[in-house]
């Protein structure tokens, strides 16, 4: 459950500033390493919260962390878990595909998305004979602060507003009966096409956007009840002097870390750090569509991924002080 993290540049004969050494060690709930297979990740992060969906409680998964390092089956991570990449990329991997793997998987070795739901229709599946259940489904991603339905990416710009129960929607965005994880897993490819996209310096194959799966339960038995599970692919953090972004391509970068930094301060916020009740979720697009999901009747898991690059230290570093903010959450249902 620890993980230790090295400064590659401290020199060890440096006796006057023996005393302030950069290692720095950070507990999670859950570690993996390159050894960690899909199906381990998944078991220790995400199934427990599947029976917790279909009794009523809302339930958000993470994936964090820096654009553009690492990759393949060894990674994951989390407050809940952490981990790093494959030591031995296959070259036809593309060299940021830690997040989305995670997320989304492969044919033979499917991700956290294509798993929980399949545990999602098998509990209904399970669940008593009186209660009648529906399922429906919404996929759309956060572009430079601008909401893009995945499924039906024509609709143009999507906006944000409460409605008369408070509760944030999103105006106009498209929400699929779906009736098996099959038939979600080939609307996510679907929507994932329509994605954008965008090489870096860092990255092939950069993510440019928050891509946010939101699966919606709704039973109607002795009474009626609605959870809403969020899987969200959030887009790297970037540096600048790392992915050699200029043009359209930085503003996009400035557009993520914005984001991020917002979702970071209400993480912190909700957390025992925090020196205000005032949660600041109206600071971006990601952190107002999540406002019932962070802070009210739900259970937050975040994977970070990191990379044992010493290339990577300083991404690496940030990226765990992030992940052990939302350890710190304390919500009240």
């Amino acid at each position: 459950q620890v993980v230790l993290l090295q400064d590659p540049m401290e020199d060890p004969g440096d006796v006057l500033r023996a005393s302030r050494s950069h290692k720095k060690s950070n507990v999670f709930d859950m570690a993996f390493d390159s050894t960690a297979t899909q199906e381990t990740v998944y078991r220790a992060t995400t199934r427990g919260l599947i029976a917790g969906v279909i009794s009523g409680h809302n339930a958000t998964i993470f994936t964090y962390g820096p654009t553009g390092e690492g990759c393949g089956a060894g990674e994951g991570g989390s407050p809940m878990a952490m981990g790093g990449p494959s030591p031995t990329p296959s070259p036809s991997c593309s060299p940021g595909c830690g997040k989305t793997y995670t997320m989304m998987g492969t044919d033979k070795e499917p991700g956290i998305c294509t798993r929980a739901l399949a545990d999602l229709f098998q509990g209904i599946k399970d669940a008593s004979s009186d209660t009648e259940y529906k399922v429906t489904m919404s996929y759309l991603e956060i572009y430079n602060e601008t909401i893009r339905d995945l499924l039906n990416p024509s609709q143009g710009c999507l906006w944000l507003h409460d409605d008369s129960s408070g509760t944030v929607r999103v105006a106009g965005i498209t929400e699929v009966p779906a009736m098996s994880a099959e038939e979600v897993t080939q609307l996510l490819l679907r929507g994932n096409r329509q994605r954008a996209q965008e090489p870096t310096a860092a990255n092939r194959a950069s993510s440019r956007s928050h891509a946010v799966l939101r699966v919606t339960v709704r039973q109607r038995g002795a009474g009626l009840r609605r959870a809403r599970l969020f899987m969200i692919d959030l887009a790297g953090s970037e540096r600048a002097a790392q992915t050699q972004n200029r043009g359209q391509r930085m503003k996009e970068g400035a557009h993520i870390n914005r984001s991020l930094l917002a979702l970071g301060n209400c993480i912190k916020a909700l957390s025992h750090q925090g020196s205000t009740k005032d949660i600041n979720y109206r600071d971006s697009k990601l952190t107002r569509l999540l406002t019932d999901s962070l802070g009210g009747n739900s259970h937050t898991v975040m994977i970070a991924r990191i990379s044992p690059a010493s290339t990577a230290f300083e991404e690496s570093r940030s990226t765990l002080t992030y992940a052990h903010r939302a350890k710190s959450i304390r919500t009240t249902v």
